[in-house]
């Protein structure tokens, strides 16, 4: 049975490369291409043979787990090394970028289909049942077989969507989430004694984010065609609500 599974290589071991790989391990034979040599540890205790380039991106299914800053060098990369009739995927946290690199470097042999799972290490580090993921067809006819695989077997809420109306709205849920969690964890040490349950929700949420590296913080800010609007928006709210309170005397107007 072990010879049927299919060959699925993954382009980047991080945080989430690591969660991808520990639940899909069942169900392939995974191979990835990790320059660091902090994941030599995992690959080995989850029976994941790295390999190069090339040998990564002849696999059948090959998944991009590549942070955003790299990933247009790494589908260029690739393109030269792709089986006729592969399965191409990404799982960015931005889909517009993405989903255009991997339609217009990749060849026209290969299918693509852009996701993001709308959950990570924090959030769904145990068990990823239920969780939403976010289906982008670019090309080919088999996103209906990405969607059976994830829906059935992993139990996951599938979310069709184009690059587009994803980002679009991940500029707002993602973006303004990681921004205000950010903000709050800046502010550390809050008080933990006397707290309200809106307070203790609003932690629970800059928990979750909490461990988030910059680098995925800066691609869901900077690299959302979107996030320029929501950033404005934001901000001039933040400074109309700051205006209202000195108006109201809420502290003193040379502040």
């Amino acid at each position: 049975m072990e010879d049927q599974k299919k060959t699925l290589g993954i382009f980047g071991l991080g945080a989430f490369g690591q969660l991808m790989a520990r639940h899909l391990a069942p169900h392939f034979n995974l191979k990835a291409c990790d320059p660091s040599p902090d994941v030599v540890s995992f690959a080995k205790e989850n029976n994941i043979e790295l390999a190069s380039l090339p040998e990564v991106a002849a696999c059948e299914i090959v998944v991009m787990g590549t942070p955003i800053p790299y990933m247009e060098e790494t589908i260029c990369a690739i393109a030269l090394h792709l089986k006729k009739g592969a399965l191409v995927l990404d799982v960015g946290s931005v889909k517009v970028k993405p989903a255009l690199w991997m339609k217009l470097n990749l060849p026209d042999y290969v299918d693509v289909v852009a996701t993001h799972p709308l959950f990570g290490p924090q959030s769904a580090d145990v068990d990823i049942k239920g969780q939403n993921i976010a289906i982008c067809p670019v090309r080919g006819d088999r996103t209906d077989c990405v969607v059976a695989f994830l829906r059935d077997v992993l139990e996951l809420n599938i979310l069709m969507t184009t690059p587009e109306e994803h980002d679009y709205e991940v500029a707002q849920i993602q973006g303004l989430t990681h921004m205000i969690g950010r903000i709050l964890t800046e502010m550390e040490p809050l008080p933990h004694t006397m707290t309200t349950k809106s307070f203790d929700v609003l932690m629970e949420a800059v928990d979750i984010v909490r461990g988030n590296s910059m680098e995925l913080f800066l691609s869901i800010e900077r690299e959302n065609p979107f996030s320029a609007d929501v950033h404005k928006k934001f901000f001039k709210k933040v400074e109309d609500l700051r205006q209202f309170l000195r108006s109201h005397d809420a502290w003193d107007a040379n502040d």
